[in-house]
């Protein structure tokens, strides 16, 4: 008779304790595939989450940019470039320029594209008589932005005055009680006002804004400015300097002033925007690893608990079963089975023990973490789970595993003495 017909027989003429051995191996092999299983889907899950949040977190991080370009936008200008012999002593005392540039700088410099502005905007600004009022104002002459070379289209920051019209500064349409639409008369030139400005605290109070020909036509400075305003788009505080060298390198006879604070604000503005993004995606990110921690911190206490508790398990079963067959035994030996087939006998039921608990096991684990699933997240379809190398490493390392605990019950067995067995 072969050997695996004797494993057979000896399997259905004590079945008993085979199932159990079974139950044990395969209470081990579902804990450690459902963990492996759980371990997996939630690494997918996470990826899957992370992947989804880095597209919304994308999309705030550049809402917020936005709103924070809109807050930059309304800081206003931060760059004046002045002729270079410009004493800034007067220009601070007065509020504008005495001396006068071509209006073409301001033409080569957005031809040229510096990399550090977004917005060049050349102004002629002067303190003048308005004699049809009898008062002085300030007077600015201004026209579109001028789109820089390289750039998209930026949204203004200050929008152009038409030819014939005019806005006009909170105190002079208060004192005046102007409104919208109304024809004044500057220089002996009819204008329509077209915007009422509101209150700003300042010399903008007292301003006249027209359309930068017509300026430069009643200052008597036909193709003439006194300033080019600009818009830094550094976000990066220690680079605020730069702007100077590059407008240095195109516009040598001019001088470069920058409102630190109002480029620091929208520095912070575009740098806080970036943090917030990256905090939320650390946060997410750290919050992620602590649960995966947890959960195989559980599994690293549990799982080898189950797999010591049913190797213990069917190591005593082997161990009750050649206790129980010891006549049996005696009379393979009487009969001169040798000491080695009793030893691979033994071994071979413990390795069809392992295999059968491994395939139920792997069974049981696959289909209980896919049940987890379900009920916690909707779960993933079942076939999703399914990982044949796993199911390889259970089928080859289980029938092992099952042999070895088993090893010294048959050991002891294949050394009986048949002699005292059957006289006993």
């Amino acid at each position: 008779m072969t050997t695996w017909r004797l494993v057979g027989r000896e399997i259905l003429y004590h079945r008993g304790n085979f199932l159990l051995s079974v139950v044990g191996v395969l209470v081990a092999s579902a804990c450690v595939v459902a963990a492996i299983s759980l371990l997996d889907r939630y690494d997918r899950r996470s990826e899957q989450r992370a992947a989804a949040q880095a597209v919304e977190l994308e999309r705030k991080m550049a809402d917020l940019k936005d709103d924070y370009r809109k807050i930059g936008l309304r800081l206003g200008f931060n760059v004046l470039i002045v002729p270079k012999n410009q004493n800034m002593a007067d220009f601070y005392a007065d509020d504008f320029a005495a001396k006068m540039m071509p209006e073409a700088y301001a033409q080569a410099l957005a031809k040229t594209g510096v990399a550090t502005l977004n917005h060049v905007l050349p102004i002629l600004q002067q303190k003048t008589k308005w004699p049809e009022q009898r008062r002085t104002i300030q007077l600015v002459g201004t026209r579109g932005e001028i789109a820089l070379f390289g750039k998209g289209r930026k949204t203004a920051l200050q929008q152009p005055v038409p030819p014939g019209h005019v806005a006009v500064g909170y105190e002079l349409h208060r004192s005046l009680k102007l409104a919208a639409g109304d024809q004044i008369m500057l220089r002996g030139r009819r204008f329509t006002v077209s915007t009422l400005q509101t209150q700003r605290g300042n010399q903008d109070d007292i301003t006249l804004w027209i359309n930068l020909a017509e300026a430069q036509e009643l200052l008597g400075k036909k193709g003439r400015i006194n300033a080019i305003l600009a818009l830094e788009c550094t976000c990066a505080p220690n680079r605020l300097g730069q702007v100077r060298q590059e407008i240095a390198s195109i516009l040598p006879d001019t001088q470069v002033i920058e409102f630190s604070s109002r480029a620091l604000a929208r520095a912070e503005a575009r740098n806080r925007a970036a943090t917030v993004a990256r905090e939320s995606i650390a946060r997410e990110k750290h919050s992620r690893a602590q649960q995966r921690q947890e959960r195989e911190r559980l599994f690293a206490i549990l799982v080898p608990l189950i797999i010591v508790a049913s190797g213990v398990w069917v190591g005593l079963l082997a161990l009750s079963n050649v206790r129980s067959r010891g006549s049996e035994i005696g009379i393979l030996r009487a009969l001169g089975v040798p000491t080695r087939r009793v030893l691979i006998l033994f071994l071979a039921r413990a390795g069809v023990i392992g295999l059968a608990g491994a395939g139920l096991g792997f069974a049981v684990g696959w289909l209980g973490s896919w049940f987890g699933e379900q009920i916690a997240s909707g779960g993933p379809r079942l076939g999703s789970l399914f990982d044949p190398l796993l199911l390889a490493l259970v089928l080859a390392l289980t029938p092992a595993l099952s042999a070895l605990v088993s090893w010294l019950p048959a050991l002891w067995a294949a050394q009986l003495d048949p002699a005292k067995t059957l006289t006993s």
